[in-house]
């Protein structure tokens, strides 16, 4: 039980097409619906004391998860009411089969519940809801969040999408929700997410030979899915890389900084602010393990990123929207460095994508990374009516970068084809600045060796921890940087030996 053991996400359809697998190997429909009621079972008994439960039924696989629940805790002496939502007659094999074995009262849902002592189970609607939900059934999951109950949902919180984590018209809100084998992206996607509670994971019994014939794409962000990169007992400095950061003019130079000191606590070897004679004398006021060069425009730019060992760029952070950014954004690109373009060279290139685009797909190196949020992102791509998952796959393939859609749900999409979603964090990053940290920080892997999507998942999952460590309110982005350290001692392996 529980989570952190697997790592792929797998749509309604794919989760359907484990269950059918699962019947070809010879496990029956049956056997998987009394695992999953089971599986229910165990995490209420392990999260709640005994106490009167209400169990909601749809006429779906979900609501034959829901009497399975209702008769095994039953048969352990809890006190159990079963309401029915819909209508018998059209209720699926498997279900019907289970319903059959419920010996107690069984009542019809009535939209308006009222006041409810004790543990609601939503067993209505599981991820696959192909609809808004409305009329009736959109009047009883009112009920159920009006109701007071402390709610457990069977598989995904009835009206939650399981592919795009959306609201289908109206959703339960959850304090826990027991899925299985998999999770789905609507888990960990917003605003599905928070209306999930508590997210347990169940074993049920399908093979993990299932997924041998699914072409999964999306994981959940974890680091087994990168690897951070070691020092050497004989390395030097340059080994670490050597990652610059564009500075903005004088009166906005904190954003550049910051990214600097992200770049610099992930391990790159040496870093420098490179912007005109005005700003480096501001920023020769704060900093002193980072190096400056004056580099006032980007001719200057492309000189400085001439010498290979400067093998990584961050463009963006604190500049304005403007051609000068435009050039700077082209120069760095021409060059042969990997580079992380954010804020400001995002927005320069409104209404004018293509022309990013096109440089992009010109390099030779392919390390370029691109960290909106959602306002930057739409500036660059447009609104769109797909899950944040679908757009940023379909960012990637546009642009020709990785693409890190920042949020409190951030998800990292690659060229290739695959897709992370991230989960750690907190809402105290919600905070000016914090998104220059994490610029620095991919622009300070890509500079150590990484690619540019390990980077991006590596760099976004460790400024959530980094976040997370900070305990609480009051964060603000100088606090990150030094706060990577211990996240970095957290999941590093030991350093190599002679």
């Amino acid at each position: 039980m529980g989570r952190g053991k697997v790592l792929e996400l797998l749509t309604p359809s794919q989760m359907a097409q484990a269950d059918a697998a699962a019947a070809a190997s010879g496990i029956s429909p049956l056997t998987l619906m009394e695992n999953a009621g089971q599986a229910v079972v165990y995490e209420i008994v392990r999260h709640y004391p005994i106490q009167p439960v209400l169990v909601l039924c749809g006429p779906g696989n979900n609501g034959g998860d829901g009497f399975v629940v209702a008769r095994l805790l039953a048969e352990r002496g809890w006190p159990v009411r079963v309401m029915f939502f819909g209508e018998r007659a059209r209720m699926k094999r498997e279900a019907a089969l289970v319903a059959r074995l419920w010996t107690g009262p069984l009542d019809p849902a009535e939209p308006h519940l009222g006041p409810v002592a004790g543990i609601i189970v939503d067993a209505l609607f599981g991820a696959g809801l192909s609809r808004d939900i409305e009329g009736d059934a959109a009047k009883l999951i009112a009920a159920i969040n009006a109701s007071g109950a402390q709610v457990v949902s069977v598989d995904i919180p009835s009206g939650v999408d399981g592919d795009t984590g959306a609201v289908r018209g109206i959703a339960v809100a959850a304090e826990l929700t027991v899925t299985f084998f998999r999770c789905k992206p609507g888990h960990l996607l917003y605003p599905g997410r928070g209306l999930c509670g508590t997210v347990e994971l169940a074993d049920i019994g399908i093979p993990e030979s299932a997924l041998a014939e699914l072409d999964v794409t999306t994981f959940e962000n974890d680091p087994r899915l990168w690897t951070l990169p070691q020092r050497r007992p004989d390395g030097h400095k340059y080994d670490g890389g050597h990652c610059v950061v564009v500075s903005a003019d004088r009166f906005h130079t904190g954003a550049a900084r910051l990214a600097a000191l992200g770049a610099a606590r992930i391990g790159a070897g040496l870093v420098t602010l490179a912007g005109n004679a005005e700003a480096l004398a501001v920023h020769a006021a704060h900093v002193t393990a980072i190096m400056l060069a004056q580099a006032p425009d980007a001719a200057a730019l492309a000189g400085l990123l001439d010498d290979p060992r400067r093998n990584a760029v961050v463009v963006g952070p604190g500049l304005p929207p403007d051609a000068n950014t435009r050039a700077l954004v082209l120069a760095a690109l021409v060059s042969g460095a990997g580079v992380v373009l954010d804020a400001g060279a995002l927005t320069a290139f409104a209404g004018r994508a293509d022309e990013v685009f096109e440089a992009i797909a010109r390099r030779s190196n392919p390390n370029v990374v691109l960290t909106p949020h959602h306002g930057e992102f739409v500036r660059l791509f447009g609104e769109g009516e797909a899950s944040k998952l679908d757009r940023a796959l379909e960012a990637a393939q546009r642009s020709g970068a990785t693409l890190v859609y920042k949020g409190a749900d951030s998800v990292v999409a690659g060229t290739h084809g695959r897709a992370v979603i991230n989960h750690t964090g907190t809402p105290h990053l919600a905070t000016a600045g914090t998104g220059d940290v994490l610029a620095g920080m991919i622009a300070g892997l890509i500079g150590q060796g990484m690619g540019g999507f390990e980077a991006a998942c590596a760099a976004v999952h460790i400024h959530g921890l980094a976040g997370e460590a900070f305990g609480g309110p009051g964060l603000v982005a100088d606090d990150l940087p030094g706060l990577i350290p211990g996240v970095l001692g957290q999941i590093t392996p030991p350093p190599l030996v002679p």
